[in-house]
């Protein structure tokens, strides 16, 4: 089981926006920051990029009651610290989560999984055969995109040094991709302030400014990932999908939906990337009434 270490919330963290108890545990010389509340059947809550658990807290808030919900920052991220020589890869997030899942004795997990969150997550569950009972992906994928035009012009324009440059010192990746990414409604000035504190300084941002490059870069992660799926094809799961993001296309989604057959599918109209915060009721009552039929 998990040993807690000590280390300090950040006064900036707002008690009223963020109601949780900030828990740290030691993952491989990283100090991981998460959240643990309620409990029921475990959902396991994954960011994607350039977000933190606090992209999750209306969900937690409305889902404590009836389920435990854990939501941890990859190193680099939110308040998780990484260990010296951390690159901030797709794969090393993976471990990291994989040692997360261990070291708190996880088990009959429902692994929520959103944009990186996704492939993380699934690369966890590869990896701990019968941990992972059910899937929830949201604007997620999880294979190789090389050689597609779509996803290789964001990987080397987002990717690219004079983009990396601006995220790591301007915080760009905050600042353009939290908004584009809610298309229901706009995040308020205090959202706003906890997504650019989290990375407030340069030093900080490099883990956004990464992994918008990883996702071609990272081929032969996606390539064992991929690979790994017909371990998993067989869970329930729950693909929820905004239809305004700019990240993924249809395609991805029935990619997905043929992948894994047990599937219930939930478009959500008019939502972006980061669904979960952009129509966190609807989110809610995906999960809710999915849950209930399984």
């Amino acid at each position: 089981m998990a040993e807690a270490i000590e280390s300090t919330r950040p006064a900036w963290v707002d008690d009223d926006l963020f109601p949780f108890e900030s828990r740290f545990v030691d993952i491989d010389g990283h100090t991981v920051h998460y959240v643990d509340e309620g409990s029921g059947p475990t959902l396991l809550l994954l960011h994607g990029n350039p977000t933190w658990s606090f992209l999750w807290r209306d969900v937690i808030r409305a889902l404590r009651d009836d389920f435990r919900c854990i939501a941890l920052d990859y190193p680099g991220f939110g308040l998780s610290t990484p260990r010296p020589g951390y690159r901030y890869l797709p794969e090393e997030h993976a471990d990291v989560v994989t040692g997360f899942v261990d070291a708190l004795g996880l088990n009959g997990v429902t692994l929520v999984g959103q944009d990186w969150g996704g492939p993380i997550g699934l690369a966890a569950a590869q990896r701990r055969p019968g941990v992972f009972d059910r899937l929830v992906l949201a604007n997620a994928w999880a294979w190789p995109v090389n050689g597609d035009l779509y996803f290789e012009a964001f990987a080397r324009i987002a990717g690219g040094p004079p983009i990396r440059f601006l995220a790591r010192r301007l915080n760009l990746v905050v600042n353009a991709f939290i908004p584009m990414g809610h298309r229901r409604r706009k995040p308020t000035a205090a959202e706003m302030t906890h997504y650019r504190r989290a990375l407030d300084t340069p030093e900080r941002r490099q883990a956004s400014a990464v992994l918008p490059g990883q996702i071609i870069a990272s081929r032969a992660f996606f390539a064992v990932v991929e690979a790994g799926l017909a371990d998993l094809d067989h869970l329930p799961t729950l693909i929820v999908w905004g239809d305004a993001q700019i990240g993924f296309r249809p395609q991805e989604r029935e990619r997905q939906e043929a992948i894994f057959p047990d599937h219930k599918t939930v478009i959500m109209e008019g939502a972006g990337l980061y669904v979960e915060s952009d129509a966190p009721e609807e989110f809610v009552a995906a999960i809710r009434d999915w849950a209930a039929t399984q």
